[in-house]
C-alpha cells in the first residue's frame, strides 16, 4: 500500500475541477486556480480559545492593527450617516463625509471620554451628550460651552484622531494601527479573483446577527470546512460534495469551493441517483411528485444550476447567462484573514466573526445576505441589523430562509465545543490535513500576528 505525502491525499469521487470540465457554460479563469497547501500537522493548542491571556494578546496584536471589515459604504449613504464599530474594548464612529469621503474616529469624547454616540444614526455635528463639547463631521473641533474655563485647549490638538480608512467592494474596512501599510498591500493581487463578481453593485438583503457562546474562532471554524456536513447537516449530503471541496490557500486570503449538484462521496457505491438528489434539493418529500423533469442526457446539477439562472434573472437580467453552471451551484467560501467572509458569485452569503466585548468565550456572528438589483433601477436602501435575543434562533430570522436551520445546526456545536475544549485533557485540536487546511492557514496566520508581532 503507497501512502500519499502529506496533505496530497484527496476524497474518491468526482472532483470539483472535473465538474467544471462538464460546465454547461464557459467557467471563469478564477474557478480554475488551485493553491493547495500543506501547512504541517501539528495541534492547534487549545488555549487559543480557552485562555484568556491569549485573547489579550489577539487583542493588542492582531484586532488593533490588522484591516477589518467595519460596515457596507451603502450603510453611510449621506453626509452625517454613520454607525458604530465594536470589537474588545475598542468603538469607532464610521462616518460619511460631506465631500463624500468616509472617516473612522474613536467613539470617546475628548473631554471626559464619554461615548460620543450610542447607537447608528445620521448627525450635522458630533457633540457629547455628557457637557456638550462638539466637532465637526470631520472631527474638527466646534465648541466647548464656557470657553473662556479651557484656555489651555488648542484647537488644533482637539481635533478627533483619525483611524486609518479603506473601501473594497461596497466595504468599509478600518485599521486602529496608525502606522499600518495600505489595504491594497494587505489584500494583495489575489483580491482580483472578485472582480468578475462585482460584489460593490449589490444591496444588504438581510443582516442577522447574534452573541454565540463560543470564542470567535470556533464560530468561524465551523464555516471554514465541509468535513462537518455529514455529522451536522446530513439532509444535504444527497446533493452537495462536501468531502470533494477544493481549498486554496493563498496569503491573507483562502477560500473552499464545495460543489453542489453532485452526492457526497460518503455514500461509498450507493450514490442517490439524479432524480433523488433533485428532491433533496427541494426538500420533497418521496411520496410526493417532483416540480422539475431532468430530461434525459442532462444531470441534475445543470438543470438546478438552469433553474437557478431563472430565478437569478429578474434582478441579474443577462448577467446570469454569462455565469457557469459552478457559480449557480456551488459554494464559493472566501475567507480574507482574520474574519471577514465574502461569498464569490451569486452565492449572497458574507460572514463576519468578532469577540464579544472583552468576552474570550462568546462571539458576534454576523450573516449577510448581498442581493443583487436589476440594472438600471434605484438601489435599494440596506437592511437593518436584525439582533437575535439570546433565545432565539437563526430560523427565527424570516430573512434567512432556509438557511436558518443550516445554521441552526452549526450553532447548536458551538457551545458544545466551548465547553469540550474547557474540559478537554488533550491539549490540542487535531485537523485534517486538507479538508481543514483553511482552518489551519487561520492558526498559522494568527500565529504570526501573536508571536511574532504580525505584518500589516
Amino acid at each position: 500500500m503507497t501512502t500519499a505525502s502529506p496533505g496530497a491525499a484527496r476524497s474518491p469521487g468526482v472532483t470539483f475541477q472535473q465538474l467544471l470540465d462538464a460546465d454547461t457554460h464557459p467557467v471563469p479563469d478564477v474557478l480554475r486556480l488551485q493553491s493547495p497547501k500543506f501547512l504541517g500537522d501539528d495541534d492547534i493548542p487549545k488555549e487559543r480559545y480557552t485562555s484568556y491571556e491569549w485573547h489579550r494578546q489577539e487583542v493588542e496584536r492582531l484586532w488593533k492593527r490588522v484591516w477589518q471589515f467595519a460596515c457596507r459604504e451603502d450603510d453611510i449613504a449621506r453626509p452625517g450617516d454613520y454607525v458604530i464599530y465594536e470589537l474588545a474594548e475598542m468603538a469607532f464612529l464610521i462616518m460619511r463625509q460631506p465631500d463624500g469621503s468616509i472617516k473612522a474616529f474613536p467613539n470617546a469624547c475628548l473631554h471626559r471620554g464619554r461615548r460620543l454616540k450610542d447607537y447608528d444614526g445620521h448627525c450635522s455635528e458630533i457633540r457629547c451628550a455628557f457637557h456638550g463639547f462638539a466637532w465637526t463631521l470631520d472631527g474638527r473641533l466646534q465648541d466647548i460651552p464656557a470657553r473662556w474655563d479651557f484656555p489651555h485647549v488648542n484647537d488644533d490638538s482637539f481635533h478627533l484622531p483619525e483611524i486609518k480608512v479603506d473601501t473594497w467592494a461596497g466595504f468599509v474596512m478600518i485599521n486602529p494601527d496608525p502606522n499600518a501599510g495600505s489595504l491594497a498591500e494587505f489584500l494583495g493581487p489575489e483580491i482580483a479573483q472578485f472582480d468578475g463578481w462585482d460584489l460593490a453593485n449589490r444591496f444588504t438583503e438581510a443582516h442577522v446577527a447574534r452573541i454565540v457562546p463560543a470564542n470567535w474562532k470556533l464560530a468561524q471554524e465551523a464555516f471554514c470546512e465541509a468535513y462537518h456536513v455529514s455529522g451536522t447537516h446530513p439532509q444535504v449530503m444527497a446533493y452537495l460534495g462536501d468531502t470533494n471541496s477544493q481549498v486554496d490557500v493563498w496569503d491573507n486570503i483562502s477560500r473552499v469551493i464545495t460543489p453542489g449538484g453532485t452526492p457526497s462521496p460518503l455514500y461509498g457505491d450507493d450514490p442517490p441517483n439524479q432524480e433523488d438528489m433533485m428532491r433533496a434539493m427541494l426538500d420533497v418529500r418521496v411520496d410526493q411528485d417532483l416540480p422539475v423533469r431532468i430530461p434525459e442526457g442532462q444531470t441534475m446539477r445543470a438543470v438546478a444550476a438552469e433553474m437557478s439562472r431563472n430565478r437569478w434573472r429578474p434582478r441579474a437580467g443577462e448577467r446570469v447567462d454569462a455565469m457557469s453552471d459552478a457559480e449557480m451551484m456551488d459554494s464559493i467560501d472566501y475567507t480574507i484573514f482574520p474574519n471577514f467572509h465574502p461569498w464569490g458569485a451569486f452565492n449572497r452569503i458574507v460572514y463576519r466573526f468578532r469577540p464579544n466585548g472583552d468576552d474570550h468565550r462568546s462571539a458576534v456572528m454576523e450573516v449577510l445576505f448581498l442581493s443583487p438589483y436589476p440594472e438600471g433601477s434605484e438601489k435599494p436602501r440596506p437592511a437593518p441589523v436584525h439582533w437575535l435575543e439570546p433565545h432565539e434562533a437563526f430560523s427565527d430570522a424570516p430573512e434567512l430562509g432556509m438557511l436558518g436551520k443550516v445554521f441552526d445546526q452549526d450553532l447548536f456545536n458551538m457551545p458544545n465545543m466551548q465547553r469540550g475544549l474547557e474540559a478537554s485533557y488533550k491539549p490540542g485540536v487535531t485537523l485534517g490535513n486538507y479538508q481543514e487546511s483553511k482552518v489551519r492557514w487561520l492558526h498559522v496566520k494568527l500565529g504570526e500576528w501573536v508571536n511574532q508581532g504580525g505584518t500589516n
